[in-house]
């Protein structure tokens, strides 16, 4: 798009967007009396306002049947949860049978983690992302002790002295170097600080080149930029449901496990009853024999009132399509640093530092931005104003147009109220 810094300018381009209409399926915060700018959709997506009727019908459901409800309700519990893989497996580009919804994020990373990181004494290395969500380090730290190696078996790659984002050379040059003693590579699809995407496939590949597995944490990636992870044979993946995909505070999880460890009942994992295959599941006897799709590393049943939220939502996906989304979602992101850069040539200074790659393959919805003048007192002053977005420390603000149900307009007005902000902080 050739973007303009102009009301008219947005305000086109939202009625030109074939997914405008998705801004009324959900429900948007009030501040003083009007919509906000919600730019937090990398944190907690908004609610779509079919969630309220879906989560009923299984109320209604738990009322009218009880325990029958398994059997006997409009969709039915015991098998809810085969509801999602056919929906969630376009999403992030992977086969139905490659996917599960299940759990939370940080439970299916370990459990993930119990089957495809498994150290020798020669292969024990684990090379990540400095500073990753602070739930993959603890999950790491704690999966390197419970095997027995010290914090030497973890390897971080961190950006080089005055840059903020990864080198895809320098995650290859450290996976080479490590080659002969690394068992798992782990990152994070997207960065949760800076807004930037791995070349998944890159790393996978190097990874898989030196003889070990690859997973990635998709956090802040599912929902948000193109998946293919199928077809990047990456080994494992996980994700929530509650950022992009809007599926409500604390929304159950997905897993991914790639097609060629489906058979492999070899596999070291944590069991439970719901993943033993279905056909003699009911005979209650011991000897775990995993159902050979991805459902074979479920443990417990489906929480079906947190699944109905989820289905609300992907229900929504599917009817808007994830190229659609991918695009908008890219074009908004490029908008805000567009506004951005040009505030920072119109000011003679640089006031805020856009750290989000501007190259669309490595950036999806969040831009955030690094600021260089008052941060915090910006940040109150642009909540006092209506605009929900996220701090995080030490001075970094992230913000996220969300394609279904954020517009141009709103990029444009934050772009507004933030030059004011800063105006004023510049000369208070």
């Amino acid at each position: 798009m050739n973007y303009q810094n102009t009301l008219e300018f947005a305000q086109q381009a939202d009625q030109q967007d074939a997914l405008r209409e998705f801004r009324q399926r959900f429900f948007i915060p009030q501040v003083n009396g009007k919509d906000s700018i919600y730019f937090t959709g990398n944190s907690l997506g908004l609610q779509p306002k079919t969630v309220q009727s879906y989560i009923q019908q299984e109320l209604n459901d738990w009322a009218q049947y009880g325990v029958e409800g398994h059997f006997h309700a409009k969709n039915p519990w015991f098998s809810y949860h085969e509801i999602f893989p056919a929906q969630v497996s376009k999403i992030v580009g992977a086969l139905p049978e490659e996917v599960v919804v299940m759990n939370q994020l940080t439970v299916n990373l370990h459990l993930l983690m119990v089957s495809f990181y498994r150290p020798t004494k020669e292969r024990y290395k684990i090379i990540c992302e400095a500073k990753a969500f602070p739930s993959d380090q603890y999950a790491i730290e704690t999966q390197v002790a419970f095997h027995g190696f010290s914090k030497d078996a973890i390897v971080e790659i961190a950006p080089r002295e005055g840059e903020h984002t990864l080198r895809t050379e320098d995650i290859l040059s450290v996976i080479d170097a490590h080659k002969d003693s690394t068992a798992l590579v782990l990152f994070g699809g997207v960065n949760y600080y800076s807004g930037q995407v791995l070349d998944m496939r890159t790393i996978t590949e190097a990874a898989h080149k030196a003889g070990a597995l690859c997973g990635f944490d998709l956090a802040h990636a599912a929902g948000n930029i193109e998946l293919k992870l199928h077809d990047w044979q990456v080994d494992f993946a996980c994700w929530c449901s509650y950022k992009y995909m809007n599926s409500g505070p604390g929304g159950v999880s997905g897993a991914y496990i790639h097609q060629q460890h489906l058979n492999n009942k070899t596999l070291p994992r944590f069991a439970g009853w719901w993943g033993h295959t279905k056909e003699t599941r009911f005979q209650m006897k011991s000897g775990f024999d995993p159902i050979p799709t991805a459902e074979g590393w479920q443990l417990s049943n489906a929480p079906v009132l947190s699944m109905a939220a989820h289905k609300a939502a992907v229900d929504i996906f599917d009817e808007a399509g994830m190229p659609a989304l991918v695009m908008k979602g890219k074009q908004l992101s490029g908008y805000l640093q567009f506004i951005l850069n040009e505030m920072n040539e119109q000011s003679g200074q640089k006031v805020v530092e856009v750290i989000t790659p501007s190259e669309e393959a490595a950036r999806g919805c969040q831009v955030s931005l690094l600021m260089l003048v008052r941060g915090k007192e910006v940040f109150k002053t642009l909540m006092d104003r209506g605009v929900i977005a996220d701090w995080r420390e030490p001075n970094v603000i992230r913000v996220a147009p969300v394609p279904l149900y954020n517009r141009f307009e709103d990029v444009w007005q934050f772009g507004q109220i933030i030059k004011e902000v800063l105006a004023t902080a510049a000369v208070s």
